[in-house]
Protein backbone atom coordinates (compact mmCIF):
# COMPACT_ATOMS: atom_id res chain seq x y z
CA UNK A 1 0.00 0.00 0.00
CA UNK A 2 0.95 3.95 -0.48
CA UNK A 3 0.62 6.15 1.65
CA UNK A 4 0.38 10.45 1.43
CA UNK A 5 -0.67 13.19 4.03
CA UNK A 6 -3.60 15.12 3.55
CA UNK A 7 -2.93 19.02 3.15
CA UNK A 8 -1.17 20.47 5.90
CA UNK A 9 -2.25 18.11 8.10
CA UNK A 10 -0.22 15.55 9.69
CA UNK A 11 -2.68 12.55 9.18
CA UNK A 12 -1.32 9.87 6.96
CA UNK A 13 -4.06 8.24 5.12
CA UNK A 14 -3.44 5.31 2.21
CA UNK A 15 -3.53 5.55 -1.39
CA UNK A 16 -6.84 3.05 -1.14
CA UNK A 17 -9.65 4.49 0.79
CA UNK A 18 -12.89 2.07 1.88
CA UNK A 19 -16.01 3.79 0.74
CA UNK A 20 -19.11 2.47 2.77
CA UNK A 21 -22.01 3.83 1.39
CA UNK A 22 -24.29 1.44 0.26
CA UNK A 23 -23.67 -0.29 3.83
CA UNK A 24 -27.00 -0.63 5.30
CA UNK A 25 -28.80 -0.66 1.82
CA UNK A 26 -26.95 -3.41 -0.32
CA UNK A 27 -24.98 -4.73 2.22
CA UNK A 28 -25.49 -6.08 5.32
CA UNK A 29 -23.33 -5.18 9.07
CA UNK A 30 -21.32 -8.71 8.57
CA UNK A 31 -20.60 -7.37 5.36
CA UNK A 32 -19.35 -3.87 6.03
CA UNK A 33 -17.14 -5.32 8.79
CA UNK A 34 -15.62 -8.16 6.85
CA UNK A 35 -14.55 -5.51 3.95
CA UNK A 36 -13.20 -3.32 6.91
CA UNK A 37 -11.36 -6.25 7.80
CA UNK A 38 -10.24 -7.39 4.59
CA UNK A 39 -8.93 -3.94 3.64
CA UNK A 40 -7.18 -3.21 6.74
CA UNK A 41 -5.12 -6.59 6.50
CA UNK A 42 -4.12 -5.53 2.85
CA UNK A 43 -3.00 -0.98 4.81
CA UNK A 44 -6.16 0.48 3.99
CA UNK A 45 -6.06 2.85 6.50
CA UNK A 46 -8.35 5.60 5.31
CA UNK A 47 -12.70 4.50 5.65
CA UNK A 48 -15.04 7.41 4.19
CA UNK A 49 -18.40 7.26 5.19
CA UNK A 50 -21.14 10.03 5.70
CA UNK A 51 -24.27 10.87 8.16
CA UNK A 52 -26.66 10.77 5.16
CA UNK A 53 -25.19 7.31 4.26
CA UNK A 54 -26.39 4.66 2.86
CA UNK A 55 -27.59 5.42 -0.53
CA UNK A 56 -29.92 6.29 -2.04
CA UNK A 57 -31.07 8.26 1.07
CA UNK A 58 -34.07 7.10 3.06
CA UNK A 59 -35.44 8.82 6.47
CA UNK A 60 -35.68 5.20 7.24
CA UNK A 61 -31.79 4.48 6.81
CA UNK A 62 -30.14 7.67 7.48
CA UNK A 63 -27.06 7.43 9.48
CA UNK A 64 -27.10 3.24 9.79
CA UNK A 65 -23.72 3.22 7.67
CA UNK A 66 -22.16 5.28 10.50
CA UNK A 67 -23.41 2.56 12.75
CA UNK A 68 -22.21 -0.44 10.73
CA UNK A 69 -18.49 1.30 11.06
CA UNK A 70 -18.96 2.10 14.79
CA UNK A 71 -19.88 -1.45 15.40
CA UNK A 72 -16.56 -2.41 13.86
CA UNK A 73 -14.30 0.41 15.41
CA UNK A 74 -14.95 -1.12 18.75
CA UNK A 75 -13.23 -4.22 18.15
CA UNK A 76 -10.01 -2.46 17.26
CA UNK A 77 -7.44 -0.10 18.13
CA UNK A 78 -8.95 3.55 16.92
CA UNK A 79 -5.76 4.96 15.95
CA UNK A 80 -5.47 2.14 13.18
CA UNK A 81 -7.60 3.86 11.08
CA UNK A 82 -8.23 7.50 9.75
CA UNK A 83 -12.21 7.99 9.97
CA UNK A 84 -13.80 10.78 7.17
CA UNK A 85 -17.31 11.71 7.64
CA UNK A 86 -19.73 14.43 6.67
CA UNK A 87 -22.17 16.66 7.56
CA UNK A 88 -25.09 16.65 4.80
CA UNK A 89 -26.02 20.45 3.18
CA UNK A 90 -29.64 21.46 2.53
CA UNK A 91 -31.13 19.79 0.31
CA UNK A 92 -35.03 18.96 0.08
CA UNK A 93 -34.04 15.38 -0.96
CA UNK A 94 -32.61 14.70 2.78
CA UNK A 95 -35.37 16.67 5.01
CA UNK A 96 -35.33 14.54 7.74
CA UNK A 97 -31.86 15.61 8.59
CA UNK A 98 -32.28 18.03 10.93
CA UNK A 99 -35.81 18.67 10.03
CA UNK A 100 -34.19 20.20 7.05
CA UNK A 101 -32.83 23.12 8.45
CA UNK A 102 -29.29 21.48 7.75
CA UNK A 103 -27.20 25.07 7.12
CA UNK A 104 -23.53 25.38 8.02
CA UNK A 105 -24.06 26.85 11.40
CA UNK A 106 -22.04 26.50 15.13
CA UNK A 107 -25.58 25.25 16.25
CA UNK A 108 -25.89 22.59 13.16
CA UNK A 109 -22.22 21.39 13.38
CA UNK A 110 -22.15 20.54 16.61
CA UNK A 111 -25.44 18.61 16.61
CA UNK A 112 -24.33 16.35 13.42
CA UNK A 113 -20.57 15.77 14.84
CA UNK A 114 -22.46 14.80 18.21
CA UNK A 115 -24.46 12.40 16.64
CA UNK A 116 -21.85 11.09 14.09
CA UNK A 117 -19.49 10.32 16.53
CA UNK A 118 -22.54 8.23 18.54
CA UNK A 119 -23.13 6.60 15.90
CA UNK A 120 -19.08 5.78 15.42
CA UNK A 121 -18.88 4.92 18.89
CA UNK A 122 -15.74 7.11 19.03
CA UNK A 123 -15.14 10.32 20.37
CA UNK A 124 -12.88 11.76 17.30
CA UNK A 125 -13.46 12.10 13.74
CA UNK A 126 -9.94 12.21 11.90
CA UNK A 127 -11.77 14.12 9.04
CA UNK A 128 -14.71 16.17 8.82
CA UNK A 129 -16.27 17.39 5.46
CA UNK A 130 -18.93 19.55 4.25
CA UNK A 131 -20.82 17.22 1.91
CA UNK A 132 -22.09 19.55 -0.79
CA UNK A 133 -22.33 23.52 -0.62
CA UNK A 134 -24.90 24.85 1.56
CA UNK A 135 -25.35 27.67 -1.38
CA UNK A 136 -26.77 27.19 -4.27
CA UNK A 137 -24.38 26.10 -7.04
CA UNK A 138 -23.48 23.55 -9.83
CA UNK A 139 -22.59 19.87 -8.06
CA UNK A 140 -23.91 16.60 -8.22
CA UNK A 141 -23.38 16.44 -12.22
CA UNK A 142 -24.93 20.18 -13.00
CA UNK A 143 -22.94 21.79 -15.07
CA UNK A 144 -25.20 25.23 -15.50
CA UNK A 145 -24.66 27.68 -13.02
CA UNK A 146 -27.47 30.19 -12.70
CA UNK A 147 -26.45 33.14 -10.12
CA UNK A 148 -28.87 34.15 -7.70
CA UNK A 149 -28.02 36.93 -5.90
CA UNK A 150 -30.05 37.22 -3.20
CA UNK A 151 -29.60 33.69 -1.96
CA UNK A 152 -28.67 33.90 1.69
CA UNK A 153 -26.02 31.10 3.04
CA UNK A 154 -23.71 30.77 6.38
CA UNK A 155 -20.81 33.18 5.07
CA UNK A 156 -17.41 31.02 5.08
CA UNK A 157 -15.84 32.65 7.71
CA UNK A 158 -18.98 31.63 10.29
CA UNK A 159 -18.88 27.98 9.04
CA UNK A 160 -14.50 27.50 9.56
CA UNK A 161 -15.07 29.06 13.10
CA UNK A 162 -17.78 26.88 13.91
CA UNK A 163 -15.87 23.34 12.53
CA UNK A 164 -12.83 25.50 15.03
CA UNK A 165 -14.99 25.21 18.10
CA UNK A 166 -15.27 21.03 16.62
CA UNK A 167 -11.23 21.04 16.86
CA UNK A 168 -10.56 22.81 19.86
CA UNK A 169 -12.77 20.45 21.29
CA UNK A 170 -11.06 17.44 20.41
CA UNK A 171 -14.20 16.20 18.13
CA UNK A 172 -12.49 16.49 15.25
CA UNK A 173 -8.89 16.41 13.86
CA UNK A 174 -9.02 18.18 10.33
CA UNK A 175 -11.35 19.63 7.99
CA UNK A 176 -12.40 18.87 4.35
CA UNK A 177 -14.52 19.51 1.25
CA UNK A 178 -16.97 17.62 -0.83
CA UNK A 179 -18.61 18.54 -3.77
CA UNK A 180 -17.46 21.96 -3.74
CA UNK A 181 -16.22 24.23 -6.86
CA UNK A 182 -13.10 26.17 -7.38
CA UNK A 183 -14.46 29.43 -6.47
CA UNK A 184 -15.54 27.66 -3.34
CA UNK A 185 -12.31 26.10 -2.39
CA UNK A 186 -10.45 29.36 -2.65
CA UNK A 187 -13.11 31.51 -0.31
CA UNK A 188 -12.21 28.70 1.82
CA UNK A 189 -8.76 29.45 1.86
CA UNK A 190 -8.57 33.45 1.86
CA UNK A 191 -11.13 33.09 4.22
CA UNK A 192 -8.96 30.62 6.48
CA UNK A 193 -5.89 32.37 5.91
CA UNK A 194 -6.96 35.99 6.86
CA UNK A 195 -9.01 34.86 9.90
CA UNK A 196 -6.36 32.51 11.20
CA UNK A 197 -8.98 29.68 11.14
CA UNK A 198 -8.53 25.90 10.16
CA UNK A 199 -7.60 25.36 6.65
CA UNK A 200 -9.21 22.83 4.15
CA UNK A 201 -7.33 19.64 3.85
CA UNK A 202 -8.78 17.65 1.03
CA UNK A 203 -11.65 17.91 -1.41
CA UNK A 204 -13.81 14.91 -2.00
CA UNK A 205 -15.45 15.36 -5.75
CA UNK A 206 -16.38 12.97 -8.77
CA UNK A 207 -13.45 11.80 -10.80
CA UNK A 208 -12.90 8.68 -13.33
CA UNK A 209 -12.10 7.93 -16.94
CA UNK A 210 -15.61 9.20 -17.92
CA UNK A 211 -15.80 12.42 -15.76
CA UNK A 212 -12.52 14.63 -15.50
CA UNK A 213 -13.81 17.80 -14.87
CA UNK A 214 -11.87 18.33 -11.59
CA UNK A 215 -8.65 18.81 -14.57
CA UNK A 216 -10.25 21.52 -15.80
CA UNK A 217 -11.91 23.63 -13.02
CA UNK A 218 -10.36 22.19 -9.76
CA UNK A 219 -6.82 20.33 -10.33
CA UNK A 220 -5.08 23.64 -10.10
CA UNK A 221 -6.33 24.99 -6.99
CA UNK A 222 -4.96 21.56 -5.60
CA UNK A 223 -1.73 21.58 -6.20
CA UNK A 224 -1.00 25.29 -5.74
CA UNK A 225 -3.29 25.40 -2.54
CA UNK A 226 -2.07 21.73 -1.32
CA UNK A 227 -5.98 20.67 -1.21
CA UNK A 228 -5.76 16.84 -2.80
CA UNK A 229 -8.28 14.79 -4.51
CA UNK A 230 -10.25 12.41 -2.64
CA UNK A 231 -11.79 11.03 -5.70
CA UNK A 232 -15.26 9.41 -5.79
CA UNK A 233 -17.11 7.07 -8.24
CA UNK A 234 -13.46 6.22 -9.72
CA UNK A 235 -15.80 3.15 -10.95
CA UNK A 236 -18.25 5.66 -12.24
CA UNK A 237 -21.09 3.40 -10.45
CA UNK A 238 -19.30 0.33 -11.38
CA UNK A 239 -19.71 1.25 -14.91
CA UNK A 240 -16.14 1.16 -15.89
CA UNK A 241 -15.82 -2.55 -14.96
CA UNK A 242 -17.83 -3.15 -18.32
CA UNK A 243 -20.65 -5.38 -16.80
CA UNK A 244 -23.08 -2.77 -18.46
CA UNK A 245 -21.71 -2.76 -21.68
CA UNK A 246 -24.39 -3.93 -24.27
CA UNK A 247 -27.06 -2.79 -21.97
CA UNK A 248 -26.88 -5.63 -19.63
CA UNK A 249 -28.55 -5.12 -16.52
CA UNK A 250 -26.51 -7.86 -13.76
CA UNK A 251 -28.67 -8.92 -11.32
CA UNK A 252 -28.08 -7.16 -8.03
CA UNK A 253 -25.80 -4.39 -9.46
CA UNK A 254 -26.24 -0.74 -8.76
CA UNK A 255 -27.74 0.53 -12.18
CA UNK A 256 -29.76 -1.99 -12.11
CA UNK A 257 -31.51 -1.42 -8.48
CA UNK A 258 -31.62 1.71 -8.84
CA UNK A 259 -32.78 3.95 -11.81
CA UNK A 260 -31.92 7.16 -10.72
CA UNK A 261 -28.36 5.93 -10.87
CA UNK A 262 -28.39 6.93 -14.58
CA UNK A 263 -25.56 9.38 -14.69
CA UNK A 264 -23.05 6.89 -15.81
CA UNK A 265 -25.20 5.20 -18.52
CA UNK A 266 -24.99 7.36 -21.26
CA UNK A 267 -25.01 6.35 -25.09
CA UNK A 268 -21.80 8.64 -24.72
CA UNK A 269 -20.26 6.58 -21.91
CA UNK A 270 -21.23 3.24 -23.81
CA UNK A 271 -18.72 4.29 -26.39
CA UNK A 272 -16.21 5.18 -24.15
CA UNK A 273 -16.45 2.61 -21.92
CA UNK A 274 -15.76 -0.24 -24.75
CA UNK A 275 -12.80 1.63 -26.17
CA UNK A 276 -11.09 1.55 -22.73
CA UNK A 277 -12.53 -1.86 -22.49
CA UNK A 278 -10.68 -2.43 -25.58
CA UNK A 279 -7.26 -0.44 -24.20
CA UNK A 280 -7.66 -2.80 -21.04
CA UNK A 281 -8.71 -6.03 -23.20
CA UNK A 282 -5.41 -5.66 -25.51
CA UNK A 283 -3.14 -6.07 -22.58
CA UNK A 284 -5.08 -8.59 -20.52
CA UNK A 285 -5.84 -6.11 -17.95
CA UNK A 286 -9.05 -5.86 -15.98
CA UNK A 287 -10.86 -2.88 -16.88
CA UNK A 288 -11.54 -2.15 -13.94
CA UNK A 289 -8.24 -2.27 -12.35
CA UNK A 290 -6.66 -0.04 -15.58
CA UNK A 291 -9.45 2.37 -14.35
CA UNK A 292 -8.59 2.56 -10.74
CA UNK A 293 -5.11 2.36 -11.57
CA UNK A 294 -5.32 5.69 -14.07
CA UNK A 295 -7.12 7.36 -10.76
CA UNK A 296 -4.28 6.22 -8.68
CA UNK A 297 -1.46 7.35 -10.83
CA UNK A 298 -3.15 11.53 -10.76
CA UNK A 299 -0.61 13.88 -8.90
CA UNK A 300 -3.32 15.90 -7.53
CA UNK A 301 -4.54 12.33 -6.16
CA UNK A 302 -4.37 11.76 -1.92
CA UNK A 303 -6.83 9.31 -1.92
CA UNK A 304 -8.92 6.71 -4.37
CA UNK A 305 -12.59 6.19 -2.66
CA UNK A 306 -13.72 2.97 -3.85
CA UNK A 307 -16.75 0.98 -2.97
CA UNK A 308 -17.46 -2.54 -3.06
CA UNK A 309 -20.72 -4.71 -2.61
CA UNK A 310 -19.04 -8.20 -2.61
CA UNK A 311 -15.31 -9.37 -1.28
CA UNK A 312 -14.29 -10.00 -4.86
CA UNK A 313 -15.12 -6.83 -6.28
CA UNK A 314 -13.40 -5.18 -2.85
CA UNK A 315 -10.31 -7.84 -3.79
CA UNK A 316 -9.96 -6.92 -7.19
CA UNK A 317 -10.17 -2.66 -6.13
CA UNK A 318 -7.53 -2.61 -3.71
CA UNK A 319 -4.98 -4.80 -5.85
CA UNK A 320 -4.93 -2.08 -8.23
CA UNK A 321 -2.51 -0.49 -6.22
CA UNK A 322 -0.26 -2.68 -7.43
CA UNK A 323 -0.79 -2.13 -11.13
CA UNK A 324 1.15 -0.04 -13.41
CA UNK A 325 -0.12 1.73 -16.47
CA UNK A 326 2.64 2.31 -18.97
CA UNK A 327 3.07 5.24 -21.39
CA UNK A 328 1.53 3.28 -24.40
CA UNK A 329 -1.46 2.42 -22.39
CA UNK A 330 -2.10 5.83 -20.94
CA UNK A 331 -1.78 7.65 -24.59
CA UNK A 332 -4.40 5.21 -25.69
CA UNK A 333 -6.59 6.10 -22.68
CA UNK A 334 -5.82 10.14 -23.42
CA UNK A 335 -6.58 9.62 -27.50
CA UNK A 336 -10.36 8.04 -25.90
CA UNK A 337 -10.41 11.10 -23.85
CA UNK A 338 -9.80 13.57 -26.44
CA UNK A 339 -12.01 11.69 -28.66
CA UNK A 340 -15.13 13.33 -26.18
CA UNK A 341 -13.65 14.77 -23.00
CA UNK A 342 -15.16 13.90 -20.27
CA UNK A 343 -18.74 12.19 -21.37
CA UNK A 344 -20.48 12.06 -18.27
CA UNK A 345 -19.61 15.12 -16.19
Amino acid sequence: MQYTTLGESDIRVSRICLGTMTWGEQNSEADAHNQLDYALERGVNFIDTAEMYPVPPKADTCGRTETYTGGWLGKISRDRVVIATKIAGPAAWVSWIRAGNSRYTEKNIAAAVAASLKRLGTDYIDLYQLHWPERPTNFFGDLSYYHKPDAEFTPFHDTLAALQKQIEAGKIRAIGLSNETPWGMMQFVNTAAASGLPRMVSVQNPYNLLNRVFETSHAEVAHHENIPLLAYSPMAFGALSGKYLGGKKPKGARMTLFKSFDRYSTERAETAIAAYQSIADKRALSLAQMALAYVNSREFLASNIIGATTMEQLKEDIDSIDVRLDKDVLREIEEVHSRDPSPCP
